[in-house]
């Protein structure tokens, strides 16, 4: 992948724009494949109830295999592979556009800095895609036909999901959250696509003694781009609980309704409660989204951008 504001000679198979939303699309669907499983524990610790149903992650995973199967762990997973795939393309497109944007009035390489920038804003589109995808998903993995309340059909699928929400509740119940989802992406990806520019750009430059990202190989790659997951959710991960709990129990009336009754359920506002489920994402954050950059640089290199 060309660094922004490198002139090359090289000549585009395809326009950068179109491999840039191709290249994430096949980012994205990697990292639900490797991701989805660490996902649903997540989710599943974060909406449980008080008391806890689960003592911790590794509780969760046992008592998820024993009541439904492996396959219980991708529930919902057709959400995030027909959504997260599109949401990832776009959020790579807007990133290398806002990239060419700060780029526009410089001949300038842009700095590790500009570059987050570009990421962070890129975070803020991406949230009017993943509001959505995220409810639905979030409605799917936290429903357990065994514990289903009473005359609450079960949902069939992604598909009866949104069909049902969007009857019962309008365009605005699938954008349930949409707010917490903003604050919660755009310092998210700011750290997300920040710190893999310059960890990237560290670990060329302590092989060849240059610090261009561009030059980087598969492995170089897949160290930077986990350690970009994981620092997005440690600027996350307190919103994201927030929007799940929202998302899953309308009893809250808006993000600070649902703050507030975290706090009050932590009994004296032990702030443990807005990291329930943290272990599990943390977990998948490094594989998850390794894989995404490495599909992603992978992608693009096939494409000649």
């Amino acid at each position: 992948m060309e660094t922004v504001g490198v002139t090359s000679n090289k000549q585009e198979v395809v326009p950068k724009a179109i491999g840039e939303f191709v290249a994430g699309t096949m980012g994205g669907w990697a990292q639900v494949v490797v991701g989805h499983p660490f996902d649903t524990i997540k989710v599943r610790m974060q909406t449980q109830p008080s008391p806890p149903i689960y003592s911790g992650g590794m509780d969760c995973l046992r008592a998820t295999i024993k009541g439904e199967g492996a396959m219980g762990l991708y529930k919902g997973v057709t959400s995030p592979l027909a959504g997260i795939g599109f949401c990832n393309a776009v959020v790579f497109a807007a990133n290398g556009f806002f990239q060419r944007l700060l780029q526009s009035n410089s001949s300038e390489p842009l700095t590790i800095g500009q570059k987050a920038i570009a990421g962070g804003l890129a975070g803020g589109v991406m949230s009017f895609l993943n509001c959505p995808v995220e409810l639905l998903k979030v409605k799917l993995q936290t429903q357990v036909s065994a514990s289903a309340v009473a005359g609450h059909k079960p949902y069939t699928g992604v598909f009866n999901c949104g069909v049902r929400t969007f009857q019962e509740r309008g365009l605005t119940g699938l954008y349930r959250g949409l707010g917490i989802t903003i604050m919660r992406d755009i310092p998210s990806f700011w750290a997300y696509f920040g710190l893999y520019e310059g960890l990237k750009s560290a670990l060329v430059y302590r092989r060849l003694g240059v610090a261009d990202g561009s030059k980087s190989n598969g492995v170089e790659q897949f160290l930077a781009g986990g350690f970009a997951g994981i620092s997005a959710w440690l600027t996350a991960y307190p919103q994201d609980v927030i929007k799940s709990r929202m998302q899953m129990d309308y009893r809250y009336k808006n993000t600070s309704d649902a703050f507030k009754a975290l706090l009050q359920e932590s009994k004296g506002g032990n702030w443990r409660i807005f990291f329930r489920g943290f272990g599990p994402t943390i977990l998948r954050a490094f594989p998850a989204n390794a894989a995404t950059f490495v599909a992603y640089e992978w992608s693009m290199k096939a494409m000649g951008l």
